[in-house]
C-alpha cells in the first residue's frame, strides 16, 4: 500500500504584493501556492530507474502523485505492481526532495511512454503524441454504489470547506472523493487539475 509521505517541502511561499487602491499603492504580505518541479523515475527489479516525467506540482502527496500519474497513464495496471515509493538518494547539496523513484515489482518498458511533445499538470491530454493514447485503457466498471441526487449540490461546498492551501493563498485546484452519503473522505491540492487528481488515485 502507498502511505502518503509527509510534506517535505513548503506548500506555500511568503511573498510581498503591491496592493493599489484609489490611485495609492501600498506593499502588503501575501501567500501564494507553492509550484515545483518533480521528476518522477520508474525502475524494474535490479534495473537503473529512468525518468519518466517532470511535472510541476505543488509540495505534499508526492508519493501518491507519482503512483496516481503511473495508474492514469496505463504505466501500471494496480498497486501490487509497485513495490516502493522513495525520494531518490542524491547528495546533500542536490536532494530538494523533488526526485521521487518508483520501483516496481515487475520490469519497466521505458519505451512504452515516449511522447513526441511535452507533459502538462492540467488536464492531461495535452503532450499526448497522437488521438489514440487519449483513449481510456481500463476496464469497464460494473454497476456500483449511488448517491443520492439531493446529496450532490453541498458535495462542491464541502470540497472548498477543506481546502486549508486555497483558504491561504486563494488560488489552487482540488479533487476530492466522497462516499455515498457524501463524507468527504480524501482531499487532496495542487496548482494543476490533473495532479490533485492523481494524488488523490494515487
Amino acid at each position: 500500500m502507498i502511505r502518503a509521505e509527509t510534506p517535505l517541502r513548503r506548500t506555500t511561499a511568503s511573498a510581498r504584493v503591491l496592493a493599489v487602491r484609489d490611485g495609492r499603492g501600498a506593499e502588503l504580505p501575501d501567500r501564494l501556492a507553492a509550484e515545483e518541479p518533480m521528476e518522477i523515475r520508474v525502475g524494474g527489479p535490479g534495473a537503473e530507474p529512468e525518468p519518466v516525467v517532470v511535472t510541476m506540482r505543488t509540495p505534499g502527496a508526492d508519493f501518491e502523485l507519482a503512483a496516481g500519474f503511473l495508474f492514469t497513464e496505463g504505466l501500471v495496471a494496480s498497486r501490487e505492481e509497485i513495490r516502493t515509493i522513495a525520494y531518490c538518494e542524491l547528495p546533500d547539496n542536490e536532494q530538494h526532495y523533488n526526485v521521487v523513484t518508483v520501483r516496481l515489482a515487475r520490469p519497466f518498458d521505458a519505451a512504452s511512454l515516449k511522447r513526441n511533445t511535452y507533459a502538462s499538470s492540467s488536464c492531461g491530454m495535452c503532450g499526448k503524441a497522437s488521438l489514440e493514447q487519449i483513449e481510456v485503457r481500463c476496464a469497464t466498471l460494473p454497476a456500483g454504489p449511488t448517491i443520492a441526487a439531493a446529496k450532490l449540490p453541498a458535495l462542491p461546498g464541502a470540497l472548498q470547506a477543506a481546502q486549508a492551501i486555497f483558504e491561504r493563498t486563494g488560488g489552487l485546484h482540488a479533487a476530492g472523493l466522497f462516499d455515498t452519503e457524501g463524507r468527504l473522505e480524501t482531499l487532496r491540492e495542487d496548482v494543476g487539475r490533473h495532479n490533485a487528481v492523481d494524488k488523490v488515485v494515487g
